[in-house]
């Protein structure tokens, strides 16, 4: 349904030659390394400049009464039904031809504000339903709290089990203009500025999860880091949270002295885990990982993140636990297993938890001790690294495409 992006080839609308699908792609290579996922979309984004080319075919040629020009970009007028109902059907087309694990939106819906007003004027005249003028603002909410539950009844219509998330900007409302905002005295808001009643959304069960971008520092007076996250979490309303960092701020000429030193996303990050109702973190973005970030990337890897984790459950989607593993072996260093059948996709084998303990021990799934990893096959081969070769018992659990964990497996002995 959408022409192919310039990014490719740096002619829209031109596929890739030798043909190949980027998004399948990715798709197969985080499917085959245990990763999700996520397709990131800006729903209402056109172009970046109104002097870009757009390919030959694109929705603005049939329909140029769709479209506006703000500032220097073309965006689609959510006020208009028809561009609501076409995102929709985009949507509905990726999640029905492509097997992705979620839908996931930026935070872009109407555009941060210029001097001028949002050119809509056209769009409310036709479609106000019964809003006044001096109203204006509650349309625009209303225009995207339409689309939004639209768009999470299509994709559960469609594919059930695939996630609805959205990156909010960090801040809903400032307390001064709402008693139930955060203490922050932010230039744009998400329910203000963006005309975005996030929390709205998740309260009504409209998404699966946020991910607010806490692009701030711990401290920032305006906009507090540890504040708001303790803000996002009493708003999780029984949904996924997690919180996005800002990565691409680390640096040495920055003239915030936090994003100088080495130790504040992993201050963040370490401040999260001992937040209940935040699961996860998030970080913006994955280019700024190829460069200097003072030692960032081998914490991550040698510290907060040297073992992998399961991706947190959403139990209102599915709450079922998969059949745990039916048959397990070894042979050696080797340990097999099978599973067994499952009719629905929810209930279908996805992953494999390992878990080993000393022979002797008495073993606890809950101990992250005994958390060995996360393995897509039905087999794995173990490597010595025990000099002693000391006898362990390895079991395995099943998780579904959810991520419900079965119980695990009966031991097998394994010396290692």
């Amino acid at each position: 349904m959408e022409p192919w992006s310039r990014y490719l080839t740096g002619t829209p609308g031109k596929a890739p030659e030798p043909f190949y699908d980027p998004l399948q792609f990715w798709i197969d290579e985080c499917h085959r390394q245990g990763l999700e996922f996520h397709a990131w979309l800006n729903p209402f984004r056109v172009a970046q400049n109104s002097n870009e080319l757009l390919g030959g075919n694109h929705i603005a040629f049939q329909h140029p009464e769709w479209i506006v020009k703000y500032g220097n970009l073309l965006y689609f007028d959510p006020g208009l039904p028809q561009a609501r109902e076409f995102v929709t059907r985009v949507v509905k087309d990726i999640v029905l031809r492509y097997d992705v694990d979620a839908i996931h939106f930026d935070d872009y819906f109407y555009p941060y504000p210029l001097a001028a007003d949002y050119p809509d004027t056209v769009s409310f005249a036709l479609y106000n339903r019964g809003f006044r003028k001096e109203d204006k603002a509650d349309w625009r909410r209303e225009n995207v709290d339409i689309i939004i539950k639209m768009l999470n009844d299509t994709i559960k219509a469609t594919k059930p089990w695939v996630k609805f998330g959205i990156s909010p900007f960090g801040v809903w409302r400032n307390k001064a203009d709402d008693p139930r905002g955060s203490d922050t005295n932010a230039g744009a808001t998400n329910y203000d500025h963006l005309y975005a009643d996030v929390i709205k959304w998740q309260q009504n069960g409209w998404i699966d999860y946020l991910l607010p971008q806490i692009y701030w520092q711990i401290g920032h007076p305006q906009a507090d880091f540890k504040l708001l996250a303790n803000w996002w979490k009493d708003h999780a309303y029984n949904r996924g949270m997690y919180i996005g960092h800002a990565v691409y701020k680390i640096e040495a000429g920055s003239a915030t002295p936090a994003w100088t030193r080495p130790g504040e996303i992993p201050n963040q990050i370490r401040m999260l885990r001992k937040t209940p109702g935040i699961e996860g973190s998030a970080f913006y973005s994955a280019k700024h990982f190829n460069r200097d970030l003072f030692g960032l990337q081998d914490s991550l890897r040698n510290s907060l993140y040297r073992k992998p984790a399961i991706v947190p459950p959403m139990k209102w989607i599915d709450n079922t636990p998969p059949q745990p593993v039916k048959k397990i072996s070894k042979r050696g260093k080797k340990v097999k297993w099978k599973t067994e059948n499952a009719e629905l996709v929810t209930d279908k084998p996805n992953l494999f938890v390992v878990y080993g303990n000393e022979s002797g021990t008495f073993f606890d799934a809950g101990n992250n001790n005994f958390f060995w990893g996360i393995v897509k096959e039905t087999e794995l081969k173990f490597a010595p690294f025990n000099s002693k070769k000391k006898k362990y018992e390895v079991r395995i659990s099943v998780l579904d495409r959810l991520n419900n964990e079965s119980t695990p497996s009966k031991p097998v002995k394994v010396k290692l």
